[in-house]
């Protein structure tokens, strides 16, 4: 079974936070706070910054500014555990590696080719069930819906219990009845495990109904708050063309 979050972390502080490529700037001057416990939504128009600020807090990019992750006692966590989740994952569908074969390649360095043993397959499964879809265990990756292949994204990226789950476009490739779906997992879990979870998303509909909190970003952040306090921006009618 999932554990409890339990490293103490209260939220990631972001300051002054810039990425440039050469001598154009990607984002600038980005200042912000992620809180454990709520579900933060990342907005904008397409080349607004989002991916950039993600892959700087993942650390997949050089940045100037500091990004720190806050304990409740006010000190610094230097390791947290970041879990992410794609926007898509590509792969050859033809490929005969299962759901098992995929997630212990991703615990384990034992060849897949060795087969799996049943103790493991077994834990597989009780860590898939947190997303009720225990089922898929041996299901081939080719085969899984794209609503099937997120869920078990997420799953992986639970494992362990992150202190921040990034989310990218995460319902990229599900029909309509699996969103809904998808986003009450998500807030069960933030629910049940107290990490903070940003989220980037274009569904401003589901945004409403499942965040606590929205930044605007168009290289910088130009609204943050209370959804219905930056829905009704003129920066967000800017980006968006209209007010909801």
């Amino acid at each position: 079974m999932i554990n409890h979050n339990s490293c103490g972390l209260c939220r990631i502080d972001i300051e002054n936070l810039s990425v440039a490529s050469g001598s154009t700037i990607l984002i600038e001057d980005i200042n912000l706070s992620l809180h454990c416990g709520e579900l933060t939504a990342l907005i904008g128009k397409n080349g607004a910054g989002k991916t950039t600020l993600l892959r700087a807090i993942l650390g997949e990019r050089n940045y100037s500014g500091k990004i720190s992750f806050v304990s409740h006692e006010d000190g610094k966590i230097k390791r947290p555990s970041i879990g992410y989740v794609p926007q898509y994952m590509t792969f050859d569908k033809s490929t005969p590696v299962s759901v098992a074969d995929f997630m212990l390649a991703c615990k384990s360095k034992r060849p897949v080719w060795l087969g799996n043993r049943k103790d493991d397959i077994e834990k597989l499964k009780e860590r898939l069930s947190v997303l009720d879809c225990a089922e898929l265990v041996d299901k081939r990756m080719g085969d899984l819906s794209g609503g099937e292949l997120q869920r078990v994204m997420l799953t992986c990226a639970l494992d362990p219990m992150p202190d921040l789950l990034i989310l990218d476009e995460p319902v990229s490739g599900i029909d309509v009845n699996g969103l809904d779906l998808f986003y009450k997992m998500v807030s069960s879990i933030r629910d049940k495990y107290h990490i903070a979870i940003l989220l980037v998303s274009h569904d401003l509909g589901l945004i409403k109904k499942y965040a606590d909190t929205v930044i605007l970003l168009d290289k910088t952040v130009v609204a943050k708050g209370e959804i219905d306090e930056v829905f009704s921006t003129e920066a967000f009618k800017s980006a968006f063309g209209y007010l909801e």
